[in-house]
């Protein structure tokens, strides 16, 4: 068995879960989910249960300070279990190509190398088998009918808190005029979905010359509709932000333009330079 930590919110839950299940895959063995971070009040909830995930109830885990004094110590001195590998850097760790079964992730696991090799498999298993309601239905029907271009901006805490204001910052807004602009000499009559955790900020402060659509309905309890509205658009504009990445990844086809920024960290000693795929382009 093979056995993945659940964290943060839904971008970074599905980066682990991919890691996980790939890692399972190659050696045909069940994946279980690691959700005792959630034991604690969190900003984030489990937002997994809405795809088409199969996992198995975990068994074994390394001990976590969320058991407490007494069951960590209790593991500790039975030994055995699974042995926990952590996430080594930022960008792609090769290390991971030599992990065998009975392993704990324990990481964020930011790049499409851990999972490229079973991306049709991941693919079936991000379905999002939710039914969406009757607002999102109608909105996809819009998006189907166009040529819509998903357009994320990301704020709340990259904007609230200044730990991850200073780690992440926020993407301007020329970078998203520049962006829409390169779209729109590579299509035409392109269409703008603006989403966004802050909508009414958005509505206010984009002023793009194209027809822009703000969505803005959804809430944290319903984010997975929205990762569902950014992968049935063609064409995607993303912030530095897992969640949107995911919104451009979903989306299978080929022809697709994804446009992200070329600075995915405000703090210059932090970088990934393996999270974003060949094909996308940076502005």
């Amino acid at each position: 068995m093979i056995s993945t930590r659940i964290r943060g919110g839904l971008g970074n839950q599905l980066f682990q879960y991919c890691a996980g299940r790939a890692l399972a895959l190659r050696h045909g063995v069940d994946l279980s989910l690691d959700l005792r971070d959630y034991d604690r009040p969190k900003a984030f909830k489990v937002g997994l249960d809405h795809f088409n995930i199969k996992t198995v109830p975990p068994e074994n885990l390394p001990p976590a300070k969320e058991d407490g004094a007494i069951k960590v110590l209790s593991k500790l001195l039975r030994g055995g279990g699974m042995k926990t590998y952590r996430e080594a850097s930022m960008g792609y760790d090769a290390g991971y190509e030599h992990l065998g079964d009975n392993t704990h992730l324990k990481g964020y696991w930011q790049s499409e190398h851990y999972f490229a090799d079973f991306a049709a498999q991941i693919r079936e298993d991000l379905q999002i088998v939710t039914p969406p309601n009757a607002k999102n239905a109608e909105m996809l029907a819009e998006i189907s009918g166009c040529t819509a271009v998903s357009l994320h901006i990301r704020r709340g805490d990259y904007v609230s808190n200044e730990k991850y204001n200073a780690a992440h910052g926020t993407c301007d807004l020329n970078y998203y005029e520049r962006a829409a602009g390169f779209v729109a000499e590579q299509v035409e009559s392109p269409v703008i979905y603006a989403f966004s955790d802050d909508p009414a900020w958005v509505a206010e402060n984009l002023k793009l010359p194209f027809e822009v659509r703000y969505v803005g309905h959804n809430d944290g309890d319903t984010n997975y509709e929205d990762l569902r509205l950014m992968a049935a658009c063609k064409h995607h504009i993303i912030a530095n932000s897992s969640f949107s990445w995911w919104g451009a990844w979903l989306n299978p086809d080929p022809a697709k333009s994804v446009v992200a920024p070329t600075r995915w960290y405000a703090d210059p000693d932090k970088t990934n330079p393996d999270i974003l795929p060949e094909s996308w382009l940076t502005i």
